[in-house]
């Protein structure tokens, strides 16, 4: 819809609110990394988050919102509009492996950046990118070759303290090995991507006034390793001694009263063992596990209520939507990286590389089965909490519309009246499946998608309506009924034998049209599925 009919609807169906600003909407777009789908307070979780928490109560939360299950598939998917495989970025092989999984260029689809350049707006990109080689050549793979003004780049994820590799720009302030960014030991990565990001919203307030802006902030956290400030891992300790059981329960308990879900609560994950087995120092060890995850996201959060203030002082608050979700559910992975963890080192200190494992990554996914890298509703499920005074009317409300990752970049098009380019340098480009937001957020009922589509190593599903079919790598599909039982406890597939066969055979033949191959074929499969998810 072009500006000047939105205005015109703006006078003409004022019942609905600002349909749209007047003038083209800033965009803060903030992308949480391992945030399980209850760890907000505003989503039934215990963790304190009263900055999110009220963007939520004065905005729009959605409560059947879905990522791709993975870090790097989402933020192709978010960036792109396409499914993960039409963006070449399934995977990241590299360009021997088949089409769909060599990592995301140009000539694959461009980027909301890309789109939103021609349109008028800064552009400005921090934290995590994940979306091409770790090296700043203004190649199809770099954010500056992908149409930000500015970067400041987290490449690696193994110490918050002392990132092993930082880019201002393209310039490394911060190589394997070398100092701290700042000597004194005060850098904490998540504080220092929200003092960049003010940094930036000062520099734009100053230099480029007249135009609108786009900031991508990719926080990293909670992603492992668990590395928090004392002062926080303080606030929370002993909060978790109750254990992953009643935590679990009462999340359960606290979303069915705020309405974001009516499914019973899926049996605890099979891996995780019962609370009340573990012995007196282990439930002190996993309190302090929990806490450390839960300090990440506190610090996360403080992060957003300082932008947000910053907002308020450009006098732009009004006119910013802000959109926050996570790239997948909660992680079980166990793994210690490169041998890296030292068991004498304070617990979220530098020198610990813990993760969060499946007990409290099956708490974080309340009440939805499985973890980061399923296709089951744990692995898929985020958060979406969006904020616009001047375009959305709803002031604390629920929407169980359902929406994906790929309806981002076109809700973004459409709010800034941006051209989605059918070709680039002759290269016709793939059309985005995603629909826009825009109706949801002007309090309509928008045309729901034909189908929802997902598959990552070897991990399949296609949701239709209110039907979904899911399979784990090498299992039966199994059907469930997400309208009544979006915990999937009830495999439905023995009782509809036609709608299984109905749905796998769309499966199959999106499968087919974007690229998908049988992850049995590569020989990562033989190491990847299991090895570092869940205790076999």
């Amino acid at each position: 819809m072009k500006r000047l009919n939105a205005i015109f609807f703006h006078f003409a169906l004022g019942v609905f609110g600002n349909l749209y600003a007047a003038e083209a909407p800033n965009i803060l777009l903030i992308l949480s990394d391992d945030l399980g789908y209850s760890d907000l307070g505003s989503y039934g979780g215990e963790i304190d988050t009263p900055n999110l928490d009220r963007l939520a109560a004065d905005g729009l939360r959605f409560s059947q919102f879905y990522n791709t299950g993975r870090c790097w598939p989402t933020r192709a998917s978010l960036m792109t509009g396409l499914y993960p495989h039409q963006a070449n970025h399934g995977m990241i092989f590299g360009q021997t492996a088949p089409r769909g999984y060599q990592g995301t260029r140009k000539t694959d689809g461009l980027m909301i950046s890309e789109i939103l350049k021609p349109a008028g707006y800064r552009t400005y990109q921090l934290g995590k990118w994940h979306l091409g080689k770790n090296r700043p050549k203004l190649n199809d793979t770099w954010p500056l070759a992908r149409g930000f003004d500015h970067s400041y780049l987290a490449v690696t994820l193994q110490n918050y303290h002392n990132p092993a590799l930082l880019y201002d720009d393209t310039q490394a302030i911060k190589r394997p090995g070398g100092p701290a960014p700042m000597g004194d030991g005060s850098y904490y990565l998540t504080s220092a991507l929200t003092d960049r990001t003010i940094a930036y919203l000062k520099e734009h307030a100053t230099d480029h006034p007249d135009k609108p802006f786009f900031i991508y902030l990719a926080y990293t956290a909670p992603h492992f390793p668990l590395h928090a400030l004392p002062e926080d891992i303080d606030r929370f300790r002993g909060r978790y001694r109750k254990g992953w059981d009643t935590v679990r329960q009462e999340r359960h308990e606290r979303m069915e009263k705020l309405g974001l879900v009516k499914t019973g609560l899926s049996p605890r994950d099979p891996d995780a063992r019962p609370w009340e087995s573990l012995t007196s120092a282990e439930k002190d060890s996993w309190d302090t596990r929990m806490a450390i995850y839960a300090a990440m996201i506190y610090r996360m959060d403080i992060g957003v209520g300082r932008i947000v203030e910053q907002l308020k002082k450009m006098d732009a608050f009004e006119n910013t939507l802000i959109l926050f979700l996570s790239d997948n559910g909660s992680s079980a992975e166990y793994i210690v990286r490169g041998d890296r963890h030292d068991p004498n080192a304070p617990p979220g200190s530098g020198g610990s590389y813990l993760c969060l494992e499946v007990g409290w990554s099956n708490a974080s996914n309340t009440p939805l089965r499985m973890h980061k890298s399923w296709v089951h509703e744990g692995g898929i499920a985020t958060p979406l909490i969006a904020h616009w005074p001047d375009g959305i009317a709803a002031r604390g409300a629920i929407t169980h519309q359902t929406g994906h990752v790929i309806d981002i970049l076109p809700t973004i098009a459409d709010l800034a009246d941006a051209l989605i380019p059918e070709e680039y340098e002759g290269h016709a480009l793939p059309r985005s499946p995603g629909k826009s937001l825009a109706p949801v957020f002007q309090g309509r009922q928008r045309a729901a998608p034909d189908f929802l589509f997902w598959e990552h190593i070897g991990n399949k599903a296609i949701r239709k309506g209110d039907w979904k079919l899911v399979k784990e790598h090498n299992g039966p599909w199994e059907l469930y009924n997400l309208d009544t039982d979006r915990s999937e406890v009830h495999d439905l597939s023995g009782s509809h034998p036609g709608i299984v066969d109905a749905l796998a055979g769309q499966w199959e033949g999106y499968a087919e049209k974007t690229g998908v191959v049988e992850w049995d074929s590569f020989p990562q499969s033989k190491i990847e599925p299991g090895k570092n998810y869940r205790r076999k």
